[in-house]
């Protein structure tokens, strides 16, 4: 019997030191992710928290959806616009353009094509009123761009409820 109770006191005495060690390694990683709360929330407050969320933003760029581009045809399937343009030389001037409209949505493409009569009129008028002295110069054709995008930016929103096409290139513009 006396063996029996110093077996029983040598296994409780190696369970006290496990016991003990197991607890020092939990107050000590508890301490650690106590640390590190605090100095994640000292750093929050550092930074500021809008700022904090623009640099995260900004460390894993989103990548932008794939650009989709729809040309812009007149109602008989023509990919150009051909109009008279007024000159101050009093002469017949005339200007062709290739249209294509870029968004970054396949319903917004399908938009343009489903209302392209109306796109195709607006631009037809926008197209008619300008001077061929004003397009001979750079900014007048960055002009009759941010125009044009404007034309079809209206259309869309009356007819879809958003702007959806960012920008409009002219693919070819002739004047003669």
């Amino acid at each position: 019997m006396a063996e029996e109770t110093t077996e029983t006191g040598a296994v409780e005495g190696e369970g006290a030191k496990k016991s003990g060690k197991l607890k020092l390694i939990l107050i000590i990683v508890a301490g650690v992710v106590l640390a590190a709360l605090i100095g994640g929330g000292v750093a929050m407050f550092l930074m500021g928290g809008s700022d904090t969320e623009v640099a995260t933003e900004s460390v894993v760029p989103a990548k932008p959806a794939q650009a989709v581009y729809t040309k812009i045809r007149t109602l008989e399937g023509s990919p150009y616009f051909t109009v008279v343009v007024p000159s101050s030389d009093g002469r017949t001037h005339y200007m062709q353009l290739y249209v294509e409209a870029k968004s970054r949505d396949d319903a917004v493409d399908a938009a343009l094509v489903k209302h392209m009569p109306k796109i195709v009129s607006n631009l037809n008028q926008l197209f008619s009123r300008q001077s061929f002295d004003t397009l001979r110069t750079p900014s007048g054709k960055v002009m009759l761009q941010q125009e044009a995008l404007a034309a079809i930016q209206s259309v869309l929103q009356e007819k879809i409820g958003k702007p959806g096409v960012e920008k409009v290139l002219f693919t070819g513009f002739i004047m003669q």
